[in-house]
Parts: structure tokens; sequence; C-alpha cells
């Protein structure tokens, strides 16, 4: 039961929030219009790579294993990024996102993650996030949309050490329904290191 609210949760569109206003998580593809002779030739599916893309749109830049680094397309090349995963439960069933930031020079923390976890969840027992064997952390939730409810996570540049050298990191909700229970996702760290120094060098050449 508890993991049918969650997965029911995930058809309300968990990525259209994720990312926010200046990056949404959802592919944007071209409308497969009719030409004047009633035939259709087709868009490529899924998300562009920035060739094909227009500006202003998200595409997709490049992959590392299980993560995308997804970003908005601008006339001057300084392409905003974000480092993104679908997290899924143990049988399968994506149940949240998260998506990795660069922070602005002078920021208390050294990495910021948004955090889309489904419609339902308890809010008040908080995010939990840990990297293997470490400490986990509890994050409060910043607030829900018709998409899901949203974290706003800072890491320290230990957490980040930690997560590049880790193998997975662990992150609990508990559900509205089932204050007694928690689901407990997974999120792999394997290209992670690789991920987050494309965004650091995406975020240099904004600032050139």
């Amino acid at each position: 039961m508890t993991r049918t609210l969650f997965r029911l949760a995930m058809g309300l569109g968990l990525s259209a929030a994720l990312l926010g206003a200046s990056l949404p998580a959802v592919a944007q593809t071209a409308p497969a219009t009719a030409p004047a002779d009633g035939v259709s030739m087709g868009v490529p599916d899924g998300m562009p790579d920035r060739d094909t893309a227009e500006l202003g749109k998200v595409y997709l830049a490049a992959t590392f294993d299980g993560w995308e680094q997804r970003c908005v397309k601008k006339p001057d090349g300084g392409d905003p990024c974000q480092l993104y995963q679908m997290l899924k439960d143990d049988t399968g069933n994506p149940v949240s996102e998260i998506s990795f930031f660069v922070l602005p020079a002078g920021s208390k923390a050294a990495m910021g993650a948004t955090v889309l976890a489904p419609l339902e969840t308890l809010l008040t027992a908080n995010l939990r996030l840990g990297v293997d064997a470490g400490t986990a952390k509890l994050y409060p939730f910043s607030y829900c949309t018709v998409n899901g409810c949203v974290a706003k996570v800072g890491f320290t540049a230990e957490d980040v050490t930690a997560m590049e050298a880790g193998t997975e990191a662990v992150m609990t909700v508990v559900p509205a329904a089932a204050p007694d229970k928690t689901v407990v996702v997974k999120i792999a760290l394997k290209g992670f290191t690789a991920g987050h120094q494309a965004l650091v060098d995406a975020a240099a050449k904004i600032k050139q």
C-alpha cells in the first residue's frame, strides 16, 4: 500500500517541478505537427542535444553512468546545467528525483541539490540522506506543488568528497498515510565525480 501511494504520485509528473523555472527536468521535444499534405515526418523522441535544442530549452549535454547533465541553451554559450538522476525503489519503480547544481562563490554550501519526493510524504519527518555507512543528515522539505514535495539541500565540501568516493547514497522518506513506515531509495554514485566536474566546468564558462 505504501509503495502504491508513492507510485501513484509519480503519475502527477515529478519531473516538471524538480528543477524549477530555471531548468525544468522534462524533455523538451518539438511538436510533431503535420505539414500541408496531411502527413507528419515525426521528430526525435526524448531530450535533444545542444545542436538541435531551441534557445531557452533543456537539452542533454552528457551522461555519466546513471547521471544526466541537463542544461538550458543560451545564446552566449554559457548554459546553466544540473546533474540529474531518477530514483527508483527496490522493484524498479520511480519514486523520486534528485538534481545537483553549483552554487555561487561565497555560498555556505559547496554544492546544492533539489530533491522531489512524491505527494503524501510526511513533511515533518524530513528527508534523511546519507552516503554508504556514514552518518546520515536530516533536511527539511521546503514546499509541495501538484507534482511533489521539494527539499532544497546544501552539501558541505566534506559531503561532496564522500559522494565522490562513495558507492551509493541512501535517501529515506516517510509516507503520510503510513507514518510508521519508511521508503528507502538508493542513489547510485557511479559517475558522480565526472558529472560534478562537468557542472563545475559549465559554471566556470558562464562566469567568463
